[in-house]
């Protein structure tokens, strides 16, 4: 597969990085196997984990789409069970005013609305607050750095969260920069799933 850029080259302006990263995450040929083994990993991760109520996102321009994992997650302990309380997923409603996420539960066939940015959201539905939070990454670095969109809206919205959730990025391994560092208001990941599975975790 040719590549739209030479990671081992990539600018160290990080505009320019997240334009070339999310060029080559919409060009990667193998996508669908990569889909594939994420979602795998990912619900094996999942496996592992107690929390019931997760916060995840609607994915956009190449993202990994980590709802069809996290909907099996959901069938099992206490759906309908009674082994438990009834495992439940957010997706993120943002505060025009404070620039923070709140989550509001969704499930298949929920109703929705766009919000400022044309995202998909959740309509009416109960806020939740995660202790689990899935947080797509256009790039990532060691030691839990993430490379988002620049908006700083996971940022803030960590800082304020009590008790904060345990976080773990999801992407694919071509978005792995070595150089990578964390910037003063950054707050690094606790665990980073790829195709390959855990590629980093706090505890490891």
């Amino acid at each position: 597969m040719t590549l739209p850029f030479d990671p081992l080259s990539s600018p160290r302006d990080k505009a320019q990085l997240r334009r070339m990263l999310r060029a080559e995450r919409l060009s990667l040929t193998d996508r669908p196997a990569r889909e594939e083994q994420l979602q795998s990993a990912l619900r094996v991760w999942l496996t592992q984990r107690e929390d019931v109520t997760v916060g995840a996102y609607w994915a956009i321009k190449g993202e990994f789409d980590a709802l069809p994992a996290l909907h099996r997650w959901t069938e099992g302990r206490g759906h309908g069970t009674g082994e438990g309380p009834p495992r439940r997923i957010g997706l993120p409603v943002m505060n025009r005013q404070t620039k923070h996420l709140r989550f509001h539960q969704w499930y298949p066939g929920c109703p929705m609305e766009e919000d400022a940015y044309d995202i998909p959201k959740p309509k009416g539905t109960d806020v939740m607050v995660p202790t689990l939070l899935l947080v797509p990454c256009v790039g990532f670095g060691p030691k839990g750095v993430r490379l988002g969109y620049g908006g700083g809206f996971y940022d803030r919205t960590l800082a304020g969260l009590e008790p904060r959730p345990y976080t773990v990025g999801l992407g694919f391994r071509h978005g792995y920069i070595d150089w990578l560092e964390a910037e003063p208001h950054d707050i690094p990941l606790d665990a980073m799933l790829t195709e390959d599975g855990v590629v980093w975790s706090r505890e490891t």
